[in-house]
């Protein structure tokens, strides 16, 4: 049987404004959360010394050289491309009255630049940031004002683009906010429970608002959320071990639940009983809350095994633990190689939402080798998407609606959990490495070619052949 995607299905590639943009100060840019990580989500955030050296500050300096990047994404056949807009650039300290125009003006440029090459804008409003100094003064989400604050900053993007972005996205992994609780809400690190989910709570309410304001301004556009997925299977056919298994998908499956359904569900609900949990919800909020998504967004990079057994060795994969499957080969992070768990997973959130979903991000993290002769021979990374995207359009042939597949990050870029360079996810190389040193230029790397024929063919050129034995 051919490979072949849907006509309209949506190609591309995805970016975060803070791991790409660099000109962190440039344009009136206020500082913004990540900014103040300058060794990525998985370490403590810092107060900003004179001088400290952040590889993101400069970035992939796609601030100023998205024309030849956009141009590279063209060549490959994007049909949209994902990124985010940086909060900061738009209000700089957050709770300004009045938005910066400057910082409106460029993401004006940019999403002209990828209009102009028939590539859709897919905007996320906050992609791992945030104002700092909405956390420094206010508390970040944990303050029920920095609601208010993101509604402004929703609705004034929504009337100034309405008519260059139709797909748009609210928070990045919002689910992360549970284990990264700097990154995705502002709040300290350590936070109690009930300070955490009273704050996602907020982000909520905020999401569910923005998505009513995008319905109000661009009727014709989609809004979606975006949750990390990570599908887990049973250790052993242990009946506590699927049990165990189903908790653990449940503590992101809630946020799909609310934000798809309009409500909390009964099994979070049980879980803030049982943990002494008591949220503060208005009946607005639950009014808010009952505007639900267009359509569903996640990112996969991995499946987990589940067990009830505590004392089983867990391994880190991200900024998540997890229990290696044996049946499974590992990426050089230790982020185990699932493709077939990609496809149950479209299946599972089709069958529980009748939603249509967007893989927003799936990718392979590698340290690349520049050959003697120039080029990159990247056929491990061209492996690792091969068999994912074989395995989507297998869902797509269980009935599954997909609207697209963006893969991370189809240019070089900073990793967000350990602020490197040298973790490498593209088609195109970027000349720099994890100590600033290099010129920028961008290289093809053998997936350019792979991903553009790839497009062009519709999924025809894909190989149908999957492994996911050791």
């Amino acid at each position: 049987m051919k490979t072949t995607f849907p006509t309209d299905f949506l190609w591309g590639g995805a970016l975060a404004a803070n791991q790409v943009e660099g000109a962190y100060n440039v344009g009136g840019k206020g500082l913004s959360t990540s900014d103040y990580q300058p060794h990525g989500l998985m370490y403590p955030a810092t107060e900003r010394p004179a001088g400290e050296f952040n590889l993101k500050e400069i970035a992939i300096d796609f601030y100023h050289r998205y024309p030849q990047d956009i141009a590279l994404f063209a060549e490959m056949g994007f049909k949209t491309l994902r990124t985010s807009i940086a909060w900061t650039r738009i209000y700089p300290r957050g709770d300004e009255e009045v938005p910066n125009e400057e910082g409106l003006a460029f993401y004006d440029a940019l999403f002209d630049e990828m209009l102009k090459y028939g590539i859709q804008p897919l905007i996320t409003l906050s992609h791992y940031e945030m104002p700092y100094a909405l956390v420094k003064h206010y508390g970040g989400w944990g303050n029920r004002k920095t609601i208010g604050f993101f509604e402004r900053y929703a609705t004034t993007v929504f009337e100034r683009y309405q008519h260059k972005v139709k797909y748009w996205l609210t928070f990045n992994e919002i689910n992360v906010s549970l284990f990264s609780c700097f990154t995705g809400l502002g709040l300290p690190e350590g936070s109690s429970e009930q300070a955490v989910y009273q704050a996602v709570h907020h982000q909520l309410v905020a999401s569910a608002r923005a998505v009513k304001a995008c319905h109000r301004i661009i009727p014709d556009a989609k809004i979606g959320n975006m949750v990390a997925a990570m599908p887990y299977y049973p250790l052993t056919c242990h009946p506590d071990d699927l049990l165990e298994a189903q908790r653990k998908e449940r503590e992101w499956l809630f946020f799909f639940d609310v934000q798809a359904r309009g409500d909390y569900p009964s099994h979070i609900q049980r879980r803030f009983k049982e943990r002494n949990i008591e949220l503060e919800i208005s009946p607005q909020d639950r009014e808010d809350l009952r505007e639900t998504i267009d359509f569903l967004s996640f990112s996969y990079y991995m499946s987990s095994c589940a067990t009830a057994d505590k004392d089983k060795q867990q391994a880190t994969g991200n900024i998540l633990k997890m229990i290696p499957n044996p049946y499974l080969s590992a990426s050089e992070w230790g982020w185990q190689i699932d493709p077939a768990g990609l496809r149950h997973l479209l299946n599972q959130l089709w069958d529980r939402y009748q939603k249509p979903l967007f893989i927003v991000e799936n990718g392979l993290g590698a340290k690349d080798r520049i050959e003697a002769d120039g080029s990159i021979q990247d056929d491990y990374r061209i492996a690792y998407l091969n068999d994912h995207l074989v395995q989507v359009h297998e869902a797509i042939a269980d009935g599954v609606e997909v609207l697209g597949y963006t893969c991370w990050g189809p240019i070089d870029i900073v990793s967000a959990s350990t602020c490197e360079m040298s973790k490498r996810y593209g088609f195109i190389h970027v000349d720099r490495d994890d100590h600033g040193e290099g010129t920028l230029q961008r290289r093809r790397k053998k997936s350019f070619g792979w991903y553009k024929q790839v497009i062009a063919t519709g999924g025809e050129s894909l190989v149908r052949e999957v492994k996911n034995e050791k």
